[in-house]
């Protein structure tokens, strides 16, 4: 059976040679071919042997995911469509800054999170992406943009914040992510790797421990009760919980804070009470606050927060001296903005079939 070898770590791909009889030289060799060259074809690795060029292309292959649709916003930010088979399609989103290039990378097909306000959480879910899909999609930034005139990579840092929710498909994106860090791939900071969360809280206590890096969690409301309806997973985890966990990943994390995901939606979490509420609950917890827009989809049921409550509620956490930014919005003319990203999800999870019998019923009820 023909292996691909994008699904391997350094580490993985030394197993790998050892059982062809190959010294573990031959994975360092290989990770730096495949994902700091970017190269696919077993001929071009001029420093391998032919012999076990042959070998390996009896024997496995180097497959990047192929590309649906590539789409270029007005302000340079690029999102593609990846191909996840039997119709499926996640994306994937460069946005280019003065001070770095940072690619938002997809996890899952889909979500089975059902966040409220997330297009993706109304899609459905799939399934679970593989490693070479996961890191397949870094491959496929990097070819696609090239490099500076520097000969440095365009890509500089790399969210997990696409489609999908990480931490629930934990070894294949912790593969992914050691693949990122290594020196013989892409060599990336765990300053530069971030990891974000709607609050798995013990998959959060095994990244601490399996590999540690950023963390952002998309915390969204400053009281249970109303993130119990925004973020369902927070009745399994309620917030108590996740700042305990918060806490404990900051003990090993490569930054000394967590920052908190907040899209601001026009009079369900926007006001300045809620501030304050959010202050109070993340007074143990080192972190600052990125406000997010609240970027509209077809029938989501909110609208975007005003610029003078999103105004209002900054300042009243500015007051108490946390750092705050508000995300500016890119890629919105392409769906590529937070929030929007949907992809092609043949739903397995038949939330779209559930959610229309919901609304006749609904509707049924009130005539």
């Amino acid at each position: 059976m023909t292996v691909n070898l994008l699904n391997y770590s350094q580490p993985q791909l030394a197993e790998y040679f050892h059982g062809l009889g190959e010294k573990p030289f031959r994975a360092k060799q290989l990770m730096r071919w495949m994902h700091h060259f970017g190269v696919h074809d077993f001929d071009q690795m001029t420093d391998i042997a032919k012999s076990l060029r042959d070998k390996l292309k009896d024997q496995a292959e180097i497959t990047p995911p192929g590309i649906k649709l590539e789409q270029i916003s007005e302000d340079g930010t690029r999102k593609w469509l990846i191909d996840a088979g039997t119709g499926n399609g996640v994306e994937t989103v460069f946005i280019p800054e003065a001070e770095r290039g940072t690619l938002c990378v997809s996890s899952q097909v889909g979500c089975a999170l059902e966040c409220t306000f997330c297009s993706t959480g109304r899609q459905g879910f799939n399934r679970n992406l593989t490693v070479s899909e996961i890191i397949g999609q870094l491959w496929v930034a990097n070819k696609a943009l090239g490099r500076d005139p520097k000969g440095d990579r365009i890509i500089s840092n790399v969210v997990m914040m696409g489609m999908g929710e990480p931490l629930a498909n934990f070894d294949n994106v912790v593969t992914a992510l050691n693949i990122m860090l290594d020196d013989s791939a892409y060599g990336l900071s765990r300053r530069r790797v971030t990891v974000s969360t709607s609050g798995m809280v013990p998959a959060m206590d095994r990244l601490r421990e399996a590999c540690p890096v950023a963390l952002a969690v998309s915390l969204h409301a400053p009281n249970d009760a109303l993130r119990d309806v925004i973020v369902p997973i927070n009745k399994k985890y309620p917030i108590k919980e996740l700042m305990a966990a918060c806490q404990r990943y900051l003990e090993k994390a490569p930054r000394d804070f967590v920052t908190f995901e907040y899209v601001m939606l026009d009079g369900v979490n926007d006001s300045v009470e809620h501030a304050r509420q959010l202050l109070d609950i993340v007074r143990d917890v080192p972190c600052k606050f990125n406000l997010i827009p609240f970027n509209p989809f077809p029938n989501s049921g909110y609208d975007t927060s005003k610029p003078e409550a999103i105004r209002r509620f900054r300042d009243v956490l500015m007051q108490a001296d946390y750092v705050v930014t508000t995300r500016k919005t890119r890629g919105d003319d392409i769906d590529a903005a937070c929030g929007q990203l949907a992809g092609k999800v043949q739903d397995k999870t038949r939330r779209t079939e559930r959610n229309k019998v919901m609304q006749v019923i609904s509707v049924e009820k009130t005539v």
